[in-house]
């Protein structure tokens, strides 16, 4: 099996935000209410924002520096051992995913997750016209499942997933092509979109993978790495 991984290079990433406005738009993640927004309800599954340092320089050359974070997708992951119903698994592929109809929404895995990744849907998903011709009928969850796009309904919890669904995707591609699966072919929406090319995806235990090569490198570093939690989402430090 392969060991997905992701790696952000902080040094080229522009803070443009396209990663969470694709991840947004391929996962049918509903936009949150002004007020709802307020009370820090909003569901950003790969979110931007500025670290809270100093500005360097001055206006028109100055300087902020941001941090984008998606699931960290961790081999140790503290998420799945406190759900006590087994909605947030590791599935064979060591991807976090979240089973939201056998979620209770309990949210112990929100507090369980030393990153803030995971969100929790306070009111029904609403999306205003025209944002329902957007919705992307890619979105299920898990093989085998209704056709149309996945709505997470009230009261569960939601989170990143690498675009599981391409990862589907591209295997049931390959099956009816009669071939095997290449790791190429499985892109998350906001590798994809990035502006900055910061962002890589592939299999870590795969030497030859670009993930690989740039996890060894100097600049690298994990969120947290004193947690244990050993996350597959690796960044490399600004130069």
């Amino acid at each position: 099996m392969s060991k997905w991984s992701m790696v952000i290079d902080l040094d080229k990433c522009v803070a443009c935000q396209a990663c969470s406005i694709a991840c947004r738009f391929e996962n049918n993640t509903p936009v949150a209410a002004p007020d709802q927004a307020e009370l820090g309800r909003a569901i950003r599954w790969n979110d931007v924002f500025p670290l809270p340092v100093e500005d360097e320089g001055e206006y028109p050359n100055a300087k902020e520096r941001y941090m984008t974070r998606p699931c960290m997708h961790c081999e140790n992951p503290p998420c799945t051992k406190v759900c006590p119903v087994g909605a947030t698994y590791q599935d064979e592929d060591g991807i976090i995913r979240q089973n939201y109809a056998r979620c209770i929404g309990c949210r112990l895995c929100t507090v369980g997750c030393p990153y803030t990744v995971r969100y929790f849907n306070w009111s029904v998903p609403d999306w205003v016209s025209p944002l329902t011709e957007h919705l992307n009928p890619d979105r299920v969850e898990g093989r085998g499942a209704l056709e149309g796009p996945s709505i997470r309904p009230r009261g569960v919890v939601e989170k990143c997933t690498y675009c599981i669904h391409r990862l589907q995707k591209a295997h049931a591609q390959a099956e009816a092509e009669g071939r095997d699966f290449r790791s190429d072919e499985y892109v998350p929406a906001c590798v994809q979109t990035c502006t900055g090319k910061a962002r890589f995806f592939g299999d870590l235990d795969d030497p030859n993978s670009t993930v690989s090569q740039l996890s060894q490198k100097r600049r690298a570093f994990r969120l947290l790495e004193e947690a244990g939690t050993n996350p597959k989402t690796i960044y490399l430090q600004e130069g």
